[in-house]
């Protein structure tokens, strides 16, 4: 089969105009019933149940887990299973976000008087603002959209898209209202990288105590080479006699001093080092000092307290073993 590329890619873009002007036809119709959403879910005491059948059943999972994730307890329940019993998961005290394209789901429909029994609130989240499901919803929140990206326009494209964005939308207005921050993040995402980015602070993976070199400012270099190289992080503090840094020196400090010729056998390491080191403070989160190496292309940083004190060091190799980066 031969294919005509120049097609293919036209065809790609118009899906994407298609679902872009989708998402984009979202903004006018927000307006209050979006507002009355957001203020609900404030206000319940209960969690956002989300319904919804093959693909906007999927979309429900996302939200669902996007809610959740970010502030707003929530769940997805299958509508088929809840007719079988998984109903018993919703409490008076919940929101059901009901989500259809069509708002005529029969596996939704026929859940509503149990619902409405219950007085439990329900909001859809359709395209059928004329439909059984949002003549019976509480609140309905317009996810229509002019027409699907697929070509027959029958396969969910676009109006999924649109719910996905609405659901985003309702999420993120949560979240800011809720004032949840980075460490609420956190707490949500305890596993992978995300979570050991907003997690790991420099206390936790730095060097301590014997295992940070460092040296007075009288050493001599040669001394001051053995400690390098003894502790195999390629650096050193100079500090004084209370321990407070006065400069650093690196296995690229003494690479330079040995291509220029320099007598290294009389000198200490005062007169060697590098003045006015990159130092960073022990609470800081791990990923600032993965990107305070990254600016200026360096291997290693010396924590320091708010007296400037040497409390550890922190190495790109630490930051690597901890997975931050």
């Amino acid at each position: 089969m031969i294919l005509d590329a120049q097609k293919i890619l036209a065809f790609a873009q118009d899906t994407l105009d298609i679902e872009a002007a989708a998402v984009t036809g979202l903004k006018a119709r927000l307006g209050t019933p979006f507002v009355s959403a957001v203020q609900t879910i404030l206000e319940s005491r209960g969690r956002v149940v989300v319904m919804g059948m093959g693909k906007a059943g999927h979309v429900g999972r996302k939200i669902a887990a996007t809610l959740a994730s970010t502030g707003t307890p929530a769940l997805f329940v299958h509508p088929g299973e809840a007719a079988h019993g998984d109903l018993g998961m919703v409490q008076p005290d919940d929101i059901v976000l009901a989500i259809s394209n069509s708002g005529e789901s029969d596996e939704l429909l026929v859940l509503l008087p149990v619902l409405k029994r219950q007085g439990v609130k329900v909001m859809a989240m359709t395209g059928g603002l004329q439909s059984s499901l949002a003549r019976h919803a509480d609140i309905v929140l317009d996810s229509s959209v002019e027409r699907e990206a697929c070509p027959l326009n029958l396969a969910p494209t676009a109006s999924t898209t649109a719910q996905l964005a609405l659901g985003d939308a309702l999420a993120v207005v949560l979240l800011d209202v809720r004032g949840f921050g980075k460490d609420d993040f956190a707490r949500s995402h305890p596993g992978g990288a995300l979570g050991r980015r907003l997690l790991t602070h420099v206390s936790d993976v730095m060097r301590k105590g014997d295992a940070v070199p460092s040296v007075g400012p009288q050493t001599p270099l040669i001394e001051l080479m053995r400690v390098i190289s003894l502790k195999g992080l390629g650096a050193a503090a100079i500090v004084d006699g209370h321990r407070k840094v006065l400069g650093v020196f690196t296995d690229g400090d003494l690479r330079r001093l040995v291509s220029q010729g320099t007598d290294l056998r009389a000198l200490t390491a005062e007169e060697v080092m590098k003045t006015g080191p990159r130092t960073i403070a022990p609470h800081v989160l791990a990923a600032e000092a993965a990107a305070l190496m990254e600016r200026y292309r360096i291997s290693d940083v010396l924590v320091v307290d708010a007296d400037q004190t040497l409390v550890g060091m922190v190495t790109s190799k630490d930051l690597m073993q901890a997975k931050v980066i």
